[in-house]
């Protein structure tokens, strides 16, 4: 399973929002976190978020099981490790 961890803050929140809008991907709460989880790898479009890059580039906390294939201006796209 593809695992991503982001802080739980409003900056993150329309990051979390179109991650969620997939349903092959399910948002929850871990601690202080969103942990944002698929069978599947994750694909976040940023143009889609509204994020500014400053805000794009420093929302992830963590991967469990899973590696950063891409992480440009684009989009993010989480796949398993």
């Amino acid at each position: 399973m593809t695992q991503l961890f982001m802080l739980d803050v409003p900056e993150n929140t329309p990051i979390v929002a179109v991650a969620d809008q997939d349903p092959a991907i399910t948002v929850d709460r871990v601690g202080p976190y969103f942990r944002i989880a698929s069978d599947t790898p994750i694909v976040i479009d940023r143009r889609a978020t509204g994020c500014r890059h400053a805000v794009w580039y420093s929302s992830v906390a963590g991967l469990m099981r899973s590696r950063i294939t891409q992480w440009d201006k684009d989009a993010m796209r989480i796949e398993p490790a």
